[in-house]
C-alpha cells in the first residue's frame, strides 16, 4: 500500500507543480542567503584569527557555503522539473532522472541536517579555541616590534572597543600577564625594579588595564591604572566602587556573538530543506489514468509501499550487492590462480 496517497485532477495537479515550483525557487532564495551567511562567518573569523587557536574553526564556513551552492543548483533544477511538469512532451525528457534526483535529494537533505546539528553544537569547541586563542593572544599584546604580532596590539584593542568586554574571563586578566613593552620601561626606576624583582618570571606585572577597556559612559575619568589601590584615587574603594572598565570577559562576549550567529544560521539551513512534492508531481503524472488524455484522474503518493516495506526492500537491494560484490571477487581470484 502506498503511502500518503492522494488522487489529483487536472486542476490539482497544475496547482501542486505551481506550489511545489514557488517552494523550490524559495529555497533557492534561502540557498543563496545560507551561502552569503558562509561567507560572512567565514569573513568574521578570519578578521579574528590570530585570536583563534586553531584553523579548524573555519571547516564550518566552508561547509555552509558548500550547502548554500548545493541548494541553489538543486533547487533550481527542480524548479525547472516542476515548470516542464504542466507540459506532458516536457515533463517526458526529465523523467529517466527524477528517480536518482529523488534519491540525491534526500542524501541531501540529510547533508542540510548535519550541518544545521553542527551550527548548534559547534558552541562548544569554539570555547575552548577562543579561550586558549584569547590567552595567547593577550600574552602577544605587548610584542609590537616582533615580526608576526606587531598588530596583536591593535587587534585586541579594536576587539575590546567593538565588543565592550575586557580581558579572556574579565578585566583582572590582564593583572597577571605583562602587557606593556619593555622598550617602554625605566628599567633604572626603583619602583620598575621592584616590581620585575617581586615576579618570579620576571615580568612587569600591574593591576591596570589597556585604554580600550575603558567604558566611554562612566561619569568618571577612566582608571586603568593601580585599579586594586583605594589610595591612589580620590574618593575610590574598588571593592564597593562601580568600576568604569567593562566587566565581562571577551570569551563569553565573542562566544554569544558568533553562538548567535550559528544558531541563526541553523535555523535559516533548515529552510533550504528540499520539498517531498515533486515525488507528488513525478508519480501524479506517471498514474494517468489514459496517458492521452491530460484531464484524466491519476495517483500521486510519496512512497510506492509502506515504510517497514520500502526499508525491507532496500535492505535486500543492498545485501544483494554486497553478495554480488563477492562474487565477482572469487571469481577474480578463481581467474588468478588459474
Amino acid at each position: 500500500m502506498a503511502l500518503m496517497k492522494m488522487k489529483f485532477d487536472l486542476k490539482k495537479r497544475v496547482k501542486l507543480a505551481q506550489f511545489v515550483w514557488f517552494m523550490y525557487w524559495f529555497s533557492v532564495m534561502a540557498g543563496v542567503l545560507v551561502l552569503s551567511m558562509g561567507l560572512f562567518f567565514k569573513i568574521e573569523l578570519r578578521k579574528r584569527s590570530e585570536l583563534m587557536d586553531n584553523n579548524e574553526s573555519h571547516f564550518l564556513p566552508n561547509l555552509l557555503i558548500l550547502v548554500g551552492l548545493l541548494a541553489c543548483g538543486i533547487n533550481a533544477f527542480g524548479g525547472k522539473v516542476c515548470y516542464d511538469s504542466l507540459d506532458p512532451t516536457k515533463f517526458a525528457k526529465w523523467k529517466p532522472m527524477l528517480k536518482p534526483f529523488l534519491m540525491a535529494c534526500v542524501g541531501f537533505n540529510v547533508l542540510l541536517f548535519l550541518t544545521a546539528l553542527l551550527c548548534f553544537l559547534m558552541r562548544i569547541p569554539l570555547q575552548f579555541t577562543l579561550a586558549e586563542g584569547l590567552k595567547n593572544g593577550m600574552k602577544f599584546y605587548k610584542d609590537t616590534d616582533t615580526p608576526g604580532r606587531c598588530y596583536m596590539k591593535r587587534t585586541l584593542d579594536l576587539m575590546q572597543m567593538e565588543f565592550r568586554c575586557c580581558g579572556n574571563n574579565n578585566y583582572r586578566d590582564w593583572f597577571e600577564i605583562q602587557w606593556v613593552s619593555n622598550r617602554y620601561l625605566d628599567f633604572s626606576a626603583k619602583s620598575v625594579k621592584d616590581r620585575i624583582g617581586s615576579n618570579v618570571d620576571g615580568q612587569y606585572l600591574m593591576d591596570g588595564v589597556p585604554f580600550s577597556c575603558c567604558n566611554p559612559s562612566s561619569p568618571r575619568p577612566c582608571i586603568q591604572g593601580q585599579m586594586t589601590n583605594n589610595t591612589a584615587h580620590y574618593s575610590y574603594d574598588h571593592y564597593t566602587e562601580e568600576l568604569n572598565v567593562w566587566k565581562q570577559g571577551c570569551r563569553e562576549a565573542l562566544l554569544s556573538y558568533y553562538g548567535g550567529l550559528m544558531n541563526t544560521i541553523g535555523a535559516l539551513v533548515l529552510l533550504v530543506a528540499v520539498m517531498i512534492g515533486l515525488q507528488y508531481v513525478n508519480t501524479s503524472q506517471s498514474t494517468l489514468a489514459n496517458p492521452e488524455d491530460p484531464e484524466s484522474e491519476s495517483e500521486g503518493w510519496i512512497l510506492e509501499k509502506t515504510m517497514k516495506e520500502t526499508f525491507t526492500d532496500l535492505m535486500a537491494t543492498m545485501k544483494s550487492m554486497g553478495k554480488g560484490n563477492q562474487v565477482q571477487e572469487g571469481g577474480a581470484e578463481v581467474a588468478t590462480v588459474s
